[in-house]
């Protein structure tokens, strides 16, 4: 700082010390020029100063002093010529004309007179905001010099009293001037220009920033101090045009990808990949919030870009976005908006102020496995053996990753397989909102009743099953099949045992099964069927899971002649569902009583065909011995000749079996736990009514008397 400006008042209070030469320059500049007119306003209104030492001069009439400015216009410069007090005054402020300044950097007075560009008196403006802002001894002096003790603040109508060209203030009040289009002064909300009267208002955030560049707002924005991470191969030509296109107004840039995600690391590699800072705002800020203008504004001026908070993407769609937005779409600063996989797209932004959305790829097998490697490297060996599987099983983000790890490393030394895939399946949380229903497996494979060839084609699942990570990441397949899982198809009559083989195959892989709810999935309005089994199958990624659905040809069905919007529609979402279907990595299991009504291009998709007949005599017997708990004496069932009697699948030995243990009980009030052949042939016979078939006495042979009284 030059010598005549280390002896001159910054401000009124002689303890507030100013950092950057330049703008101590300018708070200078609204010092000496108040303290001049301080002695003309004495001088004036006819009261001498040197008789009330420390006073300031007395308010007059507003309108008189209006009246008078043509009338005292000379007499007021050769006041300033011949006062001692003025003409000191005078003085100093000559001498502040020709400063020797420090370099410039970024943020500081001088860059901002350069990159906004700012006039000297736009200059002067935005001193007398910043010195209103900063020290409280101004306003009663500002109040003063306006000769109206109700307006203790600096104003236009004060900096064009005070400054030497009037006419260069009064460009300065439009809200497309830059001292308001960069949040340097802030505007009256919904006003296009400041009146003369009204404060010049500077957010507390920026005054902070000009005088005391290294301070950040305290609970609201903190700087990202990350590693930097090495870019993608993939996302080079977004970096490219990040680093060729600086901002001149909003850059806003969604990053999409699953939910988890560490998109604060994505963010800073961008942002310093290009050679900008990135700066994070805190979570519970909201497009509402007061203040956020000001946020921004100091982002700028430092040169860091802003990464959102992930709940900002509900505030970008269409109608809401230019609530918050437009004040700020002038601002040159790039905005990082997190945009979670399957959530609400970014409407409502003109598109001049978007980028294309940077699809952000996610960890693959490799990279969860080496992140799991170093953060259990002291875990269990039981543990660090099945970290290569649990990474295939369980496709999990940044953060639920790192959780993960985090609780397996806390589950003690005697801790193995299933302990670490348990840590990692309650991170992979399944976010299906009433789409999917959890089903509890009841079964196992050894108490299925099928034929050798369906028996053997459920064994060659489960094998699959279990060496499929080891043929994708081991022998290569994963690329050519993009990572997938398996799809199969039970076909077959209702209660041949469809849903009991699916839940066996949930038991036998220890896979957790989702029942799909088809009155849920699928919609009568044009595209909202293809928005839910989007939503199913971007939530049933995260780890491997059985996703079991019934009644598949109400989804699957042909696809049909285009005859109208409705037809159109429901055509792409068969194909949309086809696709998805070779990319998921879990097991579908579907299930249709009607293999014909599928559609052929989905069949040729299918990795398993499993026909369930119709069981034949020795398999219903089984199923009749079967379908009673090991507690209930069957004795008197002659389950031989039950199978050989009736045809029937055996979902309806089951639910004849259940009938008869109800019967039996209503019966037989106290005693062991006993079902006769007379509560299992009522039980039949109610079973084949509900079925529409013929239940007459020649059906039931030897025993037609025990049911001769039953209507």
């Amino acid at each position: 700082m030059n010598a005549p400006l280390a002896s001159a008042p910054v401000l009124m209070n002689p303890d507030l010390a100013v950092a950057d030469p330049a703008c101590a320059l300018w708070l200078a500049q609204v010092t000496l020029r108040l303290r001049r007119e301080v002695a003309w306003c004495w001088h004036q209104r006819g009261t001498d100063a040197e008789a009330l030492p420390g006073a300031l001069p007395p308010a007059g009439d507003a309108v008189q002093d209006s009246l008078d400015l043509t009338r005292f216009r000379d007499e007021k410069r050769a006041f300033f010529d011949r006062d001692i007090a003025a003409r000191y005054l005078g003085e100093r402020l000559a001498a502040l004309e020709r400063p020797h300044l420090s370099p410039v950097r970024r943020g500081d007075w001088t860059w901002l007179a350069s990159e906004c560009p700012l006039t000297p008196a736009a200059q002067f403006v935005l001193a007398c905001a910043l010195a209103g802002r900063a020290d409280a001894s101004i306003g009663a002096v500002c109040a003063a010099c306006q000769n109206d003790l109700s307006r203790p603040w600096p104003t236009l109508a004060l900096a064009q009293r005070l400054w030497d060209e009037p006419l260069a203030i009064a460009a300065c009040a439009d809200a497309g001037h830059a001292l308001f289009r960069h949040g340097l002064v802030q505007l009256p909300v919904g006003r296009d220009s400041l009146d003369w009267q009204q404060p010049l208002e500077m957010p507390a955030l920026v005054a902070q920033a000009l005088l005391d560049g290294q301070c950040l707002p305290s609970g609201m924005l903190r700087q990202s101090d990350m590693a930097p991470a090495e870019l993608p191969q993939e996302l080079l030509p977004l970096l490219a045009r990040l680093r060729s296109d600086t901002p001149t107004a909003m850059q806003l840039l969604p990053l999409q990808a699953p939910r988890g995600t560490d998109f604060a690391a994505w963010a800073q590699a961008l942002a310093q990949a290009s050679g900008r800072a990135l700066m994070i705002l805190a979570d519970d800020v909201t497009p509402d919030r007061p203040g956020l203008g000001a946020l921004a504004t100091v982002c700028w001026m430092r040169g860091a870009d802003l990464l959102l908070p992930e709940h900002w993407q509900a505030c970008c769609g269409a109608g809401v976005a230019e609530h918050w937005f437009a004040p700020l779409a002038a601002l040159p600063l790039r905005w990082y908006l997190p945009v979670v996989d399957g959530g609400m797209a970014v409407r409502g932004v003109p598109a001049s102020l978007l980028l294309p959305t940077c699809l952000l790829p996610p960890l693959d097998t490799s990279a969860r496995a080496q992140r799991l490697a170093r953060m259990l490297v002291d875990a269990p060996a039981a543990i660090r053996a099945a970290l290569p599987e649990a990474a295939r099983r369980f496709r999990l983000a940044e953060r639920p990753l790192e959780r993960a790890a985090a609780a397996a490393s806390a589950l003690g030394a005697a801790a193995g397989v299933h302990e670490l895939f348990a840590v990692c399946r309650a991170e992979a949380r399944l976010e299906l909102d009433g789409l999917a229903n959890l089903v509890n497996p009841r079964f196992a494979l050894g108490e299925l009743v099928l034929p050798p060839a369906q028996t053997q084609q459920l064994r060659e699942i489960v094998s699959a099953m279990a060496v499929l990570g080891r043929v994708h990441d081991e022998w290569g397949t994963a690329r050519v099949w993009n990572d997938a899982g398996l799809s199969v198809l039970f076909s077959g009559p209702p209660g041949t045992g469809k849903t009991m083989a699916a839940e066996a195959l949930a038991n036998a892989l220890a896979l957790p099964m989702y029942r799909i709810d088809l009155s849920q999935v699928v919609n009568k309005y044009i595209g909202e069927t293809e928005k839910n089994l989007r939503r199913i199958f971007d939530a049933a990624e995260t780890s491997d899971c059985l996703m079991f659905f019934d009644e598949a040809d109400a989804l699957f069905g042909k696809r049909t002649e285009v005859r109208d919007a409705h037809d159109r529609f429901a055509n792409i979402e068969i194909s949309y569902l086809l696709e998805r279907m070779e990319r998921f990595k879990g097991l579908a299991v579907l299930a249709s009583n009607r293999r014909k009504d599928l559609d052929e291009a989905f069949t040729r998709r299918l990795r398993y065909i499993v026909e369930f007949p119709v069981p034949g005599v020795v398999e219903r017997e089984r199923l009749w011995r079967q379908a009673f708990p090991a507690r209930v004496d069957i004795v008197e069932i002659d389950c031989r000749w039950l199978a050989q009697q009736f045809e029937l699948a055996g979902g309806h030995i089951r639910s004849a079996a259940f009938n008869a243990c109800l019967l039996a009980a209503g019966q037989r009030a106290e005693g062991a736990a006993q079902v006769g052949m007379l509560e299992v042939l009522t039980a039949v016979k109610r079973e084949l009514e509900k079925m529409n078939r013929v239940a007459g006495r020649e059906q039931f042979g030897r025993h037609a008397a025990l049911i001769g009284s039953l209507a």
